[in-house]
């Protein structure tokens, strides 16, 4: 059985690879461990952990991770939105290419720079509450509130798709889904309703993140150590 370790960038995305991908991913091969970031480690006491405070934070984190040996493949969950100008890949991040292409470009660009062949960068377009997006009918039922799915759904149709909803500053998911409810509870409602609409749903509405899983799965079958 190969080792997989997911480091996720905060509590909300560590619940969502407790809930909705580590089972998925132990029924398809693998042994999977999984973390929070540590954005501010302490001497003496615990570490802070969740967001992201700056690419070298990031950067070591994923070097701790890599340097266990018994790892055969480590990936991230870390939001593109929100992510520091100065991670590799993120210097071209407002021109003109697609999402898709952009986000691709600054993955990449990680993965040169880690220079780990056991390392998959992922990152999510644009952000974990794009799921949430992708969970309209889900999230409306938690809440009792189908208004909220319609108000969702109209969101995402008019941009081709969750993962397009794009990240401004005001427009970004996260800040549509506070416009149109103000008491959304991220660590709570976010999952939940991701977990409700299950993984086959969410992978058929965001072709980036099917496309990273697609990625791992890959390998489960891969030659090398094996736990």
């Amino acid at each position: 059985m190969r080792s997989l370790y997911l480091l996720a960038e905060g509590q909300s995305e560590f619940v969502v690879i407790d809930s909705v991908l580590q089972p998925h991913l132990e029924q398809a091969g693998f042994h999977v461990r999984k973390s929070v970031l540590v954005t501010k480690p302490t001497v003496g006491g615990p570490a802070f952990r969740g967001g992201v405070s700056s690419w070298a934070r990031i950067e070591a984190e994923i070097r701790r991770v890599l340097r266990d040996p018994t790892i055969n493949i480590a990936t991230t969950m870390i939001d593109y939105y929100g992510l520091p100008e100065d991670t590799p890949g993120m210097s071209g991040r407002h021109l003109g290419a697609d999402p898709f292409s952009r986000i691709a470009a600054a993955e990449q660009a990680i993965e040169e720079v880690i220079g780990d062949p056991r390392f998959i960068a992922h990152l999510v377009l644009h952000e974990l509450e794009t799921w949430v997006l992708a969970a309209a009918g889900p999230l409306g039922d938690l809440v009792g509130n189908r208004r909220l799915t319609e108000q969702i759904r109209k969101i995402v149709n008019g941009h081709g798709g969750p993962e397009q909803v794009n990240d401004g500053r005001e427009t970004a998911p996260s800040r549509r889904l506070l416009a149109l409810h103000p008491a959304f509870n991220k660590v709570f409602e976010g999952p939940l309703a991701i977990a409700d609409l299950g993984l086959a749903a969410l992978r058929r509405q965001c072709p980036h993140a099917d496309a990273w899983l697609r990625r791992i799965e890959a390998l489960v079958e891969d030659t090398g150590p094996k736990l």
